[in-house]
């Protein structure tokens, strides 16, 4: 056996630990520093994605919107509007009544609040300026009749848009008929009889100036959107809407031209005619004229044949079902950017010769023709049989232009809401002659179309904004915001003009609005339909971000681990 040697034997002797690999302390000092720079890098890179990453995204991402005056477009529908009328009351030599409150001249205000709905009101404002005549007028008065007296007193007023200027004179004025105490011309003046004192002539005044201005009924009218139902004319709708242009089509409808040869002059008819009218209303609006002839274009309602007259009959019941079949043939509002009127002139076939139009009561039409509102008229035009049974076809037939312009003149005025209203039967128009219009219904046109612009301006911004405030996607750029703001401004000036009695100005003003407005409104990048919601964007970038952020998301999650875990290590003590 072999002996231990007793100095390794002992008790003091110490187990001898493994060899140590080399190299085997710096690995064990290199693991905590690996770690820690995991650790830095991990932090490092979700502090970049989401200080730098994550507002980098969302800004080249977000949806443009210029800001919009959203408080001054709900205030446009609460506008105080005040119509100012100037009316200058001249009195002639004997006519100045007795009882006038102080020594001439004096102005005066009279003011009506027109109540629309109960959120809106319109106050009509009459300044009212008296004074005496002058040495032309006067001249001017001594003419020969009502007429001539009118057009020279007409260089001598006061030319600005929406003014009135009335003359009272004596009882004994010699150029007004017998039983006419007002005379109104077809400019912007007026005679008026004196007589009855100061009460009875502000009377006469009243009346006169809503004639030659606006009354409650035509505001009404105008703002027929914003009025309750049961308080609406009849009539209240009957008249177009307010547009920057209009188109006229005249159209000659042959439906028999096997036994008609018709011809119509109606180049010569439209510029003899038509053309002062629509030269007097481009203030208004552009008008641009077309015609055309149809042949073969029936009305699509069967006539009644009535024998006691041996003529075709077509009642009033069945009118509006003539328009439909009509307009199919037309083809002229398909492509246009304004509303389109139509004018109609119907020769009827020969087996359906001759054809008239009842009223509701079952009379015939004097005129023989119809209108439908805020679309045109058709007008039925009779050939007279030939005497000869053995006449050759087709009969030549010469339209009298005259007697139809007539009739769509007439037509075109109810269709801008032109028609006279019923007047004291001591009132006496003076006829426009061949301008269509006197000057004074002009300015009464430019009354309701100023006013119905800006409650359109008002209702299209609205609309604008109630829109791209439910729909938060839709891009709204500068140019647009710039329309906007143009409008809005453009409708305030309106009002401001409006109150001052400035009715050119206000018009203008209303026009630019309207113009404004409705370029925002159809501006072609507000469809919402050419962006992503959100949830579509969200699933576009989620399948990149992904990939990326998932590693981070994993060593931040380490990170937190290891954190705690080193918290509820119990910390040792030597």
């Amino acid at each position: 056996m072999k002996q231990v040697p007793a100095a390794a034997a002992g008790p003091l002797a110490v187990p001898r630990s493994p060899p140590r690999p080399r190299g085997a302390g710096p690995v064990l000092s290199a693991v905590p520093a690996e770690r820690a720079r995991g650790r830095r890098a991990a932090l490092s890179f979700a502090a970049i994605a989401v200080v730098l990453g994550l507002p980098l995204w969302w800004r080249t991402t977000e949806t443009y919107r210029a800001a919009l005056p959203y408080a001054d477009i709900a205030g446009l529908g609460q506008l105080p509007v005040q119509l100012a009328v100037p009316v200058a009351v001249v009195f002639a030599p004997g006519s100045v009544p007795a009882d006038l409150p102080g020594p001439l001249p004096f102005r005066d205000v009279e003011e009506m609040e027109i109540s629309v709905n109960v959120r809106t009101s319109v106050t009509s404002r009459y300044e009212m300026v008296y004074r005496g005549t002058t040495a032309q007028e006067e001249a001017a008065l001594d003419a020969a009749t009502a007429r001539e007296a009118d057009a020279a007193l007409h260089p001598l007023q006061d030319a600005s848009l929406g003014s009135v200027t009335v003359y009272v004179v004596p009882e004994t004025f010699s150029l007004l008929p017998q039983g006419i105490s007002v005379y109104v011309g077809k400019h912007r003046s007026a005679l008026v009889k004196a007589g009855g004192g100061l009460a009875a002539l502000r009377t006469r005044l009243r009346q006169l100036t809503q004639v030659m201005s606006f009354t409650a009924s035509s505001i009404a009218a105008v703002l027929s959107d914003r009025v309750p139902d049961g308080q609406l004319g009849p009539d209240t709708r009957r008249h177009l809407k307010s547009s920057l242009g209009y188109e006229i089509t005249f159209s000659l409808l042959n439906p028999d031209p096997k036994s008609h040869a018709v011809h119509w002059d109606i180049e010569d008819a439209v510029n003899r005619y038509v053309q002062p009218v629509l030269d007097k209303l481009s203030l208004v609006a552009n008008f641009s004229v077309d015609s055309q002839i149809l042949y073969y274009a029936v009305l699509g309602v069967t006539p009644r044949f009535d024998k006691e007259s041996s003529s075709f009959l077509l009642s009033a019941h069945s009118l509006p079902h003539v328009i439909n079949p009509v307009e199919a043939r037309l083809g002229s509002s398909a492509a246009s950017l304004y509303p389109v009127l139509n004018f109609l002139l119907y020769v009827p076939e020969r087996s359906h010769s001759p054809l008239y139009i009842q009223d509701k009561d079952g009379a015939p039409v004097s005129t023989n023709a119809f209108h439908s509102p805020r679309w045109g008229g058709i007008m039925v035009y009779n050939v007279e049989a030939s005497a000869s049974p053995q006449a050759s076809l087709p009969l030549h037939v010469d339209v009298d232009m005259v007697r139809v312009m007539e009739v769509f003149l007439a037509q075109l005025r109810l269709l801008f809401g032109l028609s006279r209203e019923e007047l004291p039967p001591e009132f006496l128009l003076e006829s426009p002659g061949n301008e269509g219009l006197a000057d004074w219904e002009l300015d009464r046109l430019l009354w309701a179309h100023t006013l119905e612009n800006i409650a359109t301006v008002s209702t299209t911004l609205t609309s604008l904004a109630q829109l791209l405030d439910k729909i938060g996607n839709i891009v709204i750029k500068d140019d647009v915001a710039s329309e906007v703001y143009q409008a809005v401004a453009s409708a305030q000036t309106a009002v401001a003009e409006l109150a001052m009695g400035h009715l050119h100005s206000a018009f203008q003003a209303s026009k630019k609005a309207v113009t404004s407005s409705e370029r925002a409104f159809f501006d072609p990048s507000l469809l919402h339909l050419l962006y992503f919601p959100d949830d579509q964007k969200f699933a576009i970038y989620i399948p990149l971000f992904l990939p990326m952020a998932v590693p981070i998301l994993l060593s931040l999650a380490k990170i937190v681990r290891e954190t705690r875990q080193h918290k509820k290590e119990p910390t040792k003590m030597d």
